[in-house]
Parts: C-alpha cells; sequence; structure tokens
C-alpha cells in the first residue's frame, strides 16, 4: 500500500511549495492537507490555500484552534492590539536580547504538529511535512522552525506514537530563495498564494514575510507572481 502523507498547509510559500514536494513524491491521491485556523487578523490566507488545492484538485482538511491562544497578544491574532511590525527580521530582532518577533504565535509549530500527529495516526499517514526553513528560525525569529525544534519535535512524535509517523521538513537546511528554486522546478502556482500580514486587497510590501518573499524570487531571477497584477 502505498505511502500517505499530512501536510501542514497554510497557503503561503512554504507550505505551497511543501504540498508541491509531498505531490511529486507520493502523488496527491496519497497527500491530505491541513489548513489550520488560529485566530489570524485576516482570511487571505485560508483563501489562498483553498485556491491553491483548486489548482492541484486536491479537499483539504480544516482545524480551528483560535481558542488556545485566546490569552496570547501576538500582533498576528485579531484579538490583540498591537501592530504587526514593518521592516525585515533581522531590523525586529536588533536589541531584543534573543526575545522571538512580535509575530511569533506562542509554540504554534509545536502545536499544530501535535494536532497533525493525531489525526495523521487515525487517517494511517506514514508522514507530516511542514515548512520550515533557516531563515525563519535565524536570529530566534520563530523558534519552532529551527533544526533543534524540528528534531527534538520528529523524535517525540515518532516515539510516542509507537514509531509509525515522522516529521519531515524538507527544507530545514534551505533559505527561502532554496525554497522557491525548488517551487519553480515543481511548477507550484505561486501566483495562487498568499504570505502577507496584512489583509488588504495586495501585499503590503513592508512587513517581514513580504520582505523575504520578495527577496526570495529576486534570488531566482524574478519578481514576486503575486504582484504581477497589482
Amino acid at each position: 500500500m502505498k505511502e500517505k502523507a499530512m501536510v501542514l498547509f497554510s497557503g503561503g510559500v512554504d507550505s505551497t511549495t511543501c504540498l508541491g514536494v509531498a505531490i511529486d513524491r507520493f502523488g496527491k491521491e496519497n497527500v491530505i492537507p491541513l489548513s489550520i485556523v488560529y485566530g489570524q487578523k485576516h482570511e487571505k490566507e485560508m483563501e489562498a490555500a483553498r485556491k491553491v488545492l483548486a489548482y492541484y484538485g486536491l479537499k483539504g482538511m480544516e482545524l480551528d484552534l483560535t481558542p488556545i491562544f485566546a490569552e496570547s497578544d501576538c500582533s498576528l491574532l485579531s484579538h490583540s492590539g498591537r501592530k504587526i511590525p514593518e521592516g525585515s527580521y533581522a531590523s525586529q530582532l536588533e536589541g531584543q536580547g534573543g526575545v522571538p518577533v512580535s509575530t511569533y504565535v506562542p509554540f504554534r509549530n509545536g502545536l499544530f504538529l501535535a494536532s497533525a500527529a493525531s489525526m495523521a495516526l487515525s487517517m494511517k499517514c506514514s508522514y507530516i511535512y511542514y515548512g520550515a526553513h533557516r531563515d525563519d528560525a535565524a536570529g530566534n525569529a520563530y523558534p519552532d522552525c529551527s533544526e533543534a525544534f524540528f528534531d527534538s519535535m520528529n523524535q517525540a512524535v515518532y516515539e510516542g506514537c509507537g514509531k509509525a509517523l515522522r516529521i519531515e521538513a524538507p527544507f530545514i537546511h534551505c533559505n527561502k530563495a532554496d525554497v522557491v528554486k525548488e517551487g519553480l522546478r515543481l511548477g507550484v502556482p505561486y501566483e495562487l498564494t498568499w504570505s502577507c500580514y496584512e489583509g488588504g486587497e495586495y501585499p503590503c510590501g513592508h512587513c517581514g514575510t513580504c520582505i523575504d518573499r520578495q527577496k526570495a524570487f529576486e534570488a531566482n531571477g524574478m519578481s514576486d507572481p503575486a504582484l504581477l497584477h497589482k
């Protein structure tokens, strides 16, 4: 029987590339995309995720974990009064003393991966894919994207499920430009994806994730496809 994989899928560059990698390896009939609502300030991510799924002819799953973050003042959450910071992650981390950026949702990837593990086991999956890469982990901006976190979480899931399930992070040693390069090879529909932390009609171009995304496409000799119709 063909192995199956669950993919944590937000509709952004990294998770959509991860989806493309999983489809390439297992065939789309053996890939289960899981999109998680956690109280984001806008619906653009989920809208993008649904468009990408339609492109691939896939039916995904959605899970709402919003209540778990009710006490967090992370600027990415709808109930927070904090503004989304502008500028690169490097500039946001200056003088922070190793404290993550304000858009870090407390242990989000840990919660997502643990939830996915329960669901993936029930659905007879052998793998969970998520799109962490070293640019997000740099400077402790998002500690749940680090190699140390991935190794620990993978071991915990593997042992905790009777060695029936592993976590795959195919870009854990890559930067975002490498992620885009692989996605371009696979024909990933980046024009349908959304990364911006703001929920406007078009990406703001000034938040940390917009800046990283633009640089990643430029490093591959092209403009961001999502901005071509701006």
